[in-house]
C-alpha cells in the first residue's frame, strides 16, 4: 500500500508558523526560556530583542531582558549567519562552535585577499590577549594589531579576531536606554567556561522545527547559514512528520508540534527590526507578499520593524521622538479596513506605553 504525503496549504503553513512564534497568543514562558526556545534573536539593533520579546511574552518588561545581560545570563554574539544574536550563556556556548564553518566562509568572504599569506593563527592568538587583558572595540583591536601586522588592512585585522575567537559584546551595549561602543572580551572570560566540545546537530533540528517548522532544509540552512545539513534530517526522518506545501516542497516538523486550523485569525502585532520569523525561514511568502521585499528589507542590509494583520506583514512601523512626545507612525502596504486601523490603534498604544511610558504620545498613519 502506498503512502502520500499530505499537503498543508499556505494558509495552514502560515498558521503554524504564527503559533510556533508566540504570535496567535502571548505567552507565559520566562524570559530566558523564550530565548532558547528560538535558539537566540537577532541583536544587529540592540532594542531589536526587546521589542521582539514584548509582542510575544504577557507582561515583559525591559529590565528582565537586561537584567540576565548583566548577569552573563544572556549574551550578545556573532553566531547565525554570521550576524550578531543574544541567546543564552548555555546556547552560547553549544552554538558558537557549530557555526564556525558560517564565520570561516564570511571571513573569507570578505578580507580573503587583504588577508592572503597572512599567519591568522598567530593573529588570533594576540587578538585573544588583548581582549582578555581589556574589552576593547573592533577599531581598537584593529589598531593594535596593524602595529604588529603593518602593511595590513586593520578592519580585516579585527575581523579575524572575530572569527576565530568567540567575542561576547559587553554592558552596557545590549541594555534598554543605555547607550556606549560595542567592547568585546573571550566567552571564555565573561562567562567563566569553554565552549562546547560536542554539537549535536540532530538536536538542534528538533529545537528549529519546534520554533520555526514546518520547514524545507533550505529554510534551516537559510536560518543559520549552514550547508549540507540534508543528511541530518535524513536521519531524523523516521521521528519526524512530512508534507508538502502548495509548491510541491517538502516540509519536515515534529509530530507534536502545533498546527492550528487555517481558519483562525491572528491578532495585530506589532514586529521590531530583524524580527526572527522573518530571517527564520527562506521562503518568507509564508508571511508576507514578495513584492514588498524591498520595502522591509533595505539595500544596506536593515530589516525594518513591520506590522502583522491576518498573520501576514502589511506594512512598517518607526517611533520617532521628541522632547517629551513620542510618535508611533504606520506605513501600510495597502488600504486598511476601519476594523484594521482600530485593532492597530489598540496595539499600537500598548507598545508606545511599552516604549515611551511617560511621555506625550500620538499614532499616525500615512497615507
Amino acid at each position: 500500500m502506498s503512502y502520500e504525503t499530505p499537503k498543508l496549504s499556505a494558509l495552514a503553513i502560515n498558521r503554524a508558523l504564527l503559533a510556533r512564534q508566540m504570535l496567535l497568543s502571548r505567552s507565559n514562558m520566562s524570559v530566558l526560556d523564550t530565548l532558547e526556545w528560538f535558539i537566540g534573536l537577532q541583536a544587529q539593533a540592540p532594542n531589536a530583542p526587546y521589542y521582539s520579546l514584548w509582542t510575544r511574552l504577557n507582561g515583559f518588561e525591559q529590565s528582565q531582558l537586561s537584567t540576565l545581560i548583566q548577569n552573563r545570563e544572556a549574551v550578545r554574539i556573532a553566531l547565525m549567519r554570521s550576524t550578531l544574536h543574544l541567546v543564552s550563556a548555555k546556547d552560547c556556548l553549544l552554538l558558537r562552535p557549530w557555526v564556525q564553518p558560517v564565520l570561516d566562509r564570511g571571513l573569507k568572504g570578505s578580507f580573503g585577499k587583504a588577508l592572503s599569506g597572512i599567519d591568522l593563527d598567530s593573529v588570533a592568538l594576540e587578538g585573544r590577549k588583548l581582549v582578555e587583558d581589556e574589552a576593547r572595540t573592533f577599531s581598537e583591536l584593529g589598531k593594535f594589531l596593524a602595529d604588529q601586522w603593518p602593511g595590513v588592512n586593520s578592519e580585516a585585522l579585527a575581523a579575524v579576531i572575530r572569527n576565530y575567537v568567540p567575542l561576547i559584546q559587553i554592558p552596557p551595549r545590549g541594555l534598554w536606554g543605555e547607550s556606549g561602543q560595542a567592547t568585546h572580551t573571550s566567552s571564555e572570560v565573561w562567562l567563566g567556561q569553554s565552549l562546547s566540545e560536542h554539537v549535536d546537530t540532530e538536536n538542534l533540528i528538533l529545537r528549529y522545527l519546534a520554533a520555526y517548522g514546518p520547514a524545507t532544509v533550505k529554510d534551516m540552512q537559510a536560518w543559520c547559514g549552514l550547508t549540507r545539513l540534508k543528511e541530518h534530517f535524513e536521519k531524523l526522518r523516521p521521528q519526524l512528520l512530512t508534507f508538502l506545501n502548495e509548491q510541491g516542497n517538502e516540509l519536515f516538523d515534529l509530530p507534536d508540534a502545533p498546527r492550528p486550523d487555517a481558519e483562525v485569525i491572528p491578532p495585530a502585532r506589532f514586529l521590531g527590526e530583524f524580527d526572527q520569523m522573518l530571517l527564520g525561514v527562506v521562503d518568507r511568502s509564508r508571511v508576507m507578499d514578495i513584492t514588498y521585499t524591498k520595502r522591509i528589507f533595505t539595500a544596506n542590509g536593515i530589516l525594518r520593524a513591520t506590522i502583522l494583520l491576518n498573520g501576514y506583514i502589511t506594512g512598517i512601523w518607526k517611533i520617532e521622538r521628541e522632547r517629551n512626545k513620542a510618535s508611533l507612525l504606520i506605513e501600510p502596504f495597502r488600504v486598511l479596513t476601519n476594523e484594521e486601523q482600530a485593532e492597530l490603534i489598540i496595539e499600537g498604544e500598548k507598545l508606545l506605553q511599552f516604549a515611551a511610558p511617560g511621555q506625550e504620545q500620538d499614532i499616525r498613519f500615512s497615507k
